[in-house]
């Protein structure tokens, strides 16, 4: 047995007995597995035969140490933010819509899980999350996993030989949801920001680390050859300057135009090329993109004739009924493929919520004014980052099919894991200790409650 696959058991052992004791182990291990895929790694292939589901082991010790410390989670009150309530009704309208799913998706879906499964533990874990990375130093530990993830897809990606590519693109690096190289470049893309605003809020060897991370992310993004990304890669440039909050606008400009420099330096040739096809039109268009605006002309047409959706997983069955030449194709689309699965109220519940994260962050960022000014820089530039992550996450959408992506849910509760940690900043400043001088001169902390003062006199008063 190699020393990475020993190092990796022992991670694995570490994550997941740990969240017995503090979940947060669980959901990092849980995030960390995600983008190392160790599936599909060779150093992996010695425990292939245990059929270790490394997963599910996680999500369920994750639930277990929940269970063991729920009285030391703080996640507040109510039990269910209105976010996390929206992500249940779209679970159930999946779920709903199952009668609907055909033979043949039963078919195509025999290898791996029926979306309507999938969808079912990517809430669970969602919902864990949100309840476990509840404050700030969970928020921003759940970060800094995050960008070590985006440096091991990154170097991952540096380091694949171009023979491993398809077409010349870059192809499955990372977790099953990474395969397609889209897919991967929209996670890439969402981290960035992540990123940007980490390297703002740390000191110099955290910087050091963001900016390897970022230059690791930015060219595996520009090896895929994905246009969808760098549309989202766009919008969010736009977001960050206009959305950027005043007094940190010139630092984040300047980083900003310091990153485009980097990202224009690290391209090539066949990266343009294709990027160039964006904007064409008539005859100048290519294939990929004439089919992906047939598919969605053909999406349309079948929300039309099935208000209600066809059902989970089952567009690619039924795009053959109103674009023939594209059969059994993905919709490229992240809101045609809901309206067209989901009908009406798919699409709907789906509007509702990216609104929401945005008017959740809205309202952090007016919020984090009332604290002391350490902790009002660092939560407003998480929420900045944040926000930037959202707008880049609904562009992206535009040209890629992220509703059965993992980490798009983990986007759309991130916003409320960011309101509790807030919550939990405001809660435990009121109730801070001062400091006081006593008689002797010695300093000592006022008591925290007023129950704390009667324990205390309980305890002194004199036996009479």
């Amino acid at each position: 047995m190699g020393i990475k696959t020993i190092l990796f058991l022992l991670g694995f052992v570490m994550a997941s007995g740990g969240a017995l004791f503090v979940p947060l182990w669980g959901v990092l291990g849980y995030v960390a597995h995600y983008n190392i895929g160790p599936e599909d790694m060779w150093w992996a292939v010695p425990l292939r035969h245990y059929g270790i589901r490394y997963s599910y082991i996680l999500a369920l010790a994750t639930a277990f140490g929940m269970g063991l410390n729920w009285q030391k989670l703080r996640f507040g009150k109510p039990l269910l933010a209105g976010q996390e309530i929206m992500i249940l009704l779209f679970l159930g309208l999946v779920w709903l819509l199952l009668p609907l799913s055909e033979p043949t998706a039963a078919e195509q879906y025999s290898i791996v899980d029926h979306p309507t499964i999938k969808l079912i533990k990517i809430v669970i874990f969602a919902l864990m999350m949100s309840h476990i990375v509840t404050t700030m130093r969970r928020v921003e530990i759940f970060f800094w996993v995050l960008i070590a993830g985006a440096m091991l897809l990154g170097y991952k990606a540096y380091t694949t030989p171009y023979s491993s590519f398809v077409a010349g693109r870059l192809e499955t690096i990372g977790g099953p949801d990474f395969r397609a190289s889209n897919n991967l470049a929209v996670y890439l893309a969402i981290l960035i920001p992540i990123i940007g605003i980490q390297f703002l809020n740390c000191g110099w060897k955290g910087k050091l680390f963001c900016l390897v991370s970022g230059a690791f992310a930015v060219n595996a993004i520009i090896l895929t050859r994905s246009r969808g990304a760098l549309v989202g890669i766009a919008a969010g440039m736009v977001a960050t300057l206009i959305l950027a909050p005043r007094k940190h606008q010139a630092k984040i400009t300047v980083a900003l135009v310091l990153a485009l420099i980097g990202g224009i330096y690290l391209t090539d040739t066949a990266f343009w090329t294709r990027a160039g096809t964006i904007t064409a039109s008539g005859e100048e268009r290519d294939s990929s993109a004439q089919s992906r605006l047939e598919i969605w002309k053909g999406g349309m047409e079948m929300l039309m004739a099935h208000p209600q959706g066809v059902g989970a997983g089952n567009f690619p069955q039924e795009i053959g009924n109103y674009a023939p030449r594209h059969h059994n194709r993905d919709a490229h689309s992240t809101y045609v493929l809901c309206a067209g699965e989901l009908g009406l109220v798919g699409i709907g519940l789906l509007t509702a919520l990216l609104i929401n994260c945005l008017r959740i962050l809205v309202r952090i960022r007016r919020q984090s004014r009332q604290l002391q000014k350490p902790d009002q820089e660092r939560v407003l530039l998480m929420g900045h980052g944040l926000l930037v992550s959202l707008v880049i996450t609904a562009a992206c959408g535009l040209t890629g099919s992220l509703i059965y992506i993992e980490s798009f849910w983990w986007f759309l509760v991130l916003p409320v894991c960011l309101n509790r940690a807030l919550e939990n900043l405001q809660e435990d400043s009121k109730i801070q200790p001062e400091m006081v001088t006593s008689s002797v001169g010695r300093k000592r902390r006022k008591p925290f409650s007023a129950g704390h003062r009667r324990l205390r006199g309980t305890i002194s008063k004199p036996e009479e």
